[in-house]
């Protein structure tokens, strides 16, 4: 699987550069988002501006991905899909689980407001 992770202070940012999202690298995928997960980071924006295909098993993996920050009161953003893959989202529901932004920009500004929330109701408390 070829990626780059690009780690800062509030987030980690996962440039995935490939073409397809499928069962060839989703195991190397799901090993990524639990390493940088265990490492302590619970802000992922995972970016696939290079992937054209993605199949059941990629969106398995997503789901890792958004399960693993949720639990980390954290955020798992995707950014930049081309229409193939945003439609299976679509089609399959997850757009109403996964967060999605068309740009890493605007990824990194979520990340940042949620941060700021989370800070003003500690707080707050």
């Amino acid at each position: 699987m070829k990626f780059t992770v690009d780690k800062h202070e509030k987030y980690v940012l996962i440039r995935l550069n490939e073409s397809k999202l499928n069962s060839l690298i989703t195991p190397q995928l799901k090993s990524e988002l639990i390493l940088v997960n265990a490492e302590g980071q619970r802000n992922i924006i995972l970016d696939l501006c290079q992937v054209k295909f993605a199949d059941s098993s990629g969106l398995s993996s997503l789901l890792v991905g958004h399960r693993l920050c949720k639990n980390a009161e954290g955020s798992f953003i995707l950014t930049c899909l081309n229409e193939a893959v945003a439609r299976l989202i679509n089609i399959s529901q997850l757009d109403n689980v996964l967060t999605v932004v068309p740009t890493t920009e605007e990824a990194i500004d979520h990340i940042f407001m949620e941060e700021i929330e989370k800070e003003l109701k500690k707080e707050a408390k």
